[in-house]
């Protein structure tokens, strides 16, 4: 057994050896319904990535690298998921069940108790989350695995990615569904070779890629509920064809399928797949006709669709400030140094960077019934300056000269960020984000305070989508496109209800938060207010 082993030189032979699978194709792993993944296994390439749909056998091949590597090449294995959580159940939902399965992988693991270390004779699998640098620190692995790269924390990937530059024989297996343009998976796979599974049609003999949703899928019905959507089919995308691809052909129509380039100068292998391919319930065309009838009505089923299932990004309408909004909402006026009016009340959030402290300062109009109601929903801001200092220190002037409450960003810079609230305690919190109580709540502990990030985004960029708040005429572009950057997206939770959230891909957003924090900033002010006598002073 262990020559046999040792003899086997490709990872996509040791799966078909050693991995027993569960439904819905169980037995010996095999490639018979999932042929695009044979070459993928096999990749030697430094670094390869897998943008694809959900359900499309990619965790398998990841999990097939990561035992082989362990197996045959004797090399540690870093699995990087997105969160601590996902880190814990990957021992449950994925390891365990591997292991239990095949007598060979039980045998491989000597020590499987610590959920982030299993050992493996002289080899060793690390399981991490993404959220904590310290986690990824000091890992001995040339073979890092990257399940679902787009909910990870985008800014400690370049740390990870740098994990297995002290070693010789290295590989970065970067897989995901993707969300949008410049983010997460699709910044790596725009750098790859950029490859589409393409086979030959049964009817013209060309080669074609199920890529194109609108080119490859007939939906016969206007409704889930009709009949008539159980005749939709998947066709050949050449006009002069548009023969009909039948479902159940497909093992026999894709066993012969060849990955092709779009850009064959790459060093990063990169690969692309959609459910159209897929011989499971989710490739059928009725199964995807009715996600397309979802998707005309539902933003969630929208980002869905081209998310998930078809492997690409997208951008549902609506999702961002677009530039259009902003010109909108700008009037007759210019950035001011002082506030307009002593009666009324003036609020500024900060964004820090290790480099550079963005700040927006805004002054509000409020109706007489937001005290007894939401302010925020009654009230408009006036941007009245916005802009960036290098120090903390540099922020006690703006306090001073406009009388503001403030709300500053409580990370990275914590200590710094405490020593200016408790300079002007009572006017001033440090915030934290959090994205689990999908609610308006400010939770609030003396000068801390804790939000939901998705909430207050919905209300501050709203705002602008809204066109309910004003801006001066000499707004800086580097604003413009801070506000512009980040995109509400929708995701599922752990018991598969969609959920909104923020992300900005590769482009900066500082500002987007100050505009967030000064938002926040207005509720804070209002509950001092109705406490105590205001004060323009720091203590």
């Amino acid at each position: 057994m262990g020559l046999k082993r040792k003899s086997i030189q490709r990872c996509s032979k040791w799966a078909e050896n050693y991995r027993i699978m569960g439904k819905p194709f169980p037995g010996a792993f095999s490639f018979v319904h999932h042929p695009w993944l044979r070459e993928i296994h096999d990749a030697q390439d430094e670094e390869v990535v897998g943008q694809k749909a959900a359900q499309m056998g990619f965790t398998e091949v990841a999990l097939n690298k990561t035992f082989f590597s362990i197996d045959v090449l004797q090399e540690a294995v870093l699995y990087i998921l997105p969160t601590d959580g996902d880190a814990s159940d990957f021992s449950s939902s994925r390891f365990d069940p591997a292991l239990e399965a095949s007598e060979h992988l039980r045998s491989m693991f000597t020590d499987v108790k610590n959920v982030g270390h299993k050992r493996a004779g002289s080899a060793s699998l690390y399981v991490r989350g993404s959220r904590s640098r310290s986690q990824l620190k000091s890992i001995p692995a040339g073979r890092i695995m990257f399940d679902e790269y787009d909910e990870m924390n985008q800014k400690n990937m370049p740390l990870a990615l740098e994990r297995g530059s002290g070693q010789v024989n290295i590989q970065n297996f970067i897989l995901s569904t993707p969300t949008i343009e410049e983010h997460g998976i699709n910044v790596r796979y725009k750098l790859s070779t950029m490859e589409d599974f393409h086979f030959r049609c049964p009817h013209c003999s060309k080669l074609i890629a199920l890529i194109d949703l609108d080119d490859c899928l007939v939906v016969t019905a206007d409704s889930e509920e009709d009949p008539k959507i159980l005749e939709s089919y998947l066709r050949c995308p050449r006009p002069s064809c548009h023969g009909r691809i039948e479902h159940e052909e497909k093992p026999h129509l894709l066993k012969d399928g060849i990955w092709v380039p779009a850009e064959s100068g790459s060093t990063i292998r990169g690969f692309h797949i959609t459910q159209l391919y897929s011989s499971a319930k989710a490739g059928r065309p009725s199964s995807l006709a009715k996600a397309v009838l979802r998707a005309r009505t539902s933003p969630e089923a929208e980002q869905e669709l081209y998310n998930s299932k078809m492997g690409s990004t997208h951008e549902v309408k609506g999702a961002r400030v677009l530039q259009s909004d902003i010109k909108e909402c700008q009037g007759g006026y210019l950035m001011r140094d002082t506030g307009l009016s002593e009666s009324t009340i003036i609020t500024m959030g900060v964004d820090v960077q290790p480099t550079q402290l963005f700040y927006e300062i805004d002054e509000w109009t409020t109706n007489a019934s937001a005290y007894f109601q939401d302010i925020n929903l009654c009230s408009t801001p006036r941007l009245l300056r916005a802009g960036t200092v290098a120090e903390f220190e540099d922020l006690d002037p703006l306090m001073h000269t406009f009388g503001c409450f403030a709300v500053i960003d409580a990370q990275p810079e914590k200590r710094n960020s405490v020593k200016f609230c408790r300079r002007w305690s009572g006017r001033a919190w440090y915030c934290f984000y959090t994205d689990h109580t999908r609610s308006k709540e400010i939770v609030e502990d003396e000068d801390k305070i804790t939000v939901d990030r998705t909430t207050w985004l919905d209300i501050s960029q709203g705002r602008i989508k809204k066109h309910n708040m004003r801006l001066p005429q000499d707004l800086p572009i580097q604003w413009q496109d801070h506000i512009k950057a980040p995109v509400r997206i929708y995701t599922e939770d752990s018991m598969g209800n969609p959920v909104g959230r923020y992300v900005s891909g590769n482009k900066s957003d500082d500002f987007a938060h100050a505009r967030n924090y000064s938002e926040i900033a207005l509720s804070m002010a209002l509950s001092f207010a109705n406490n105590q006598d205001m004060t323009d002073a720091p203590n």
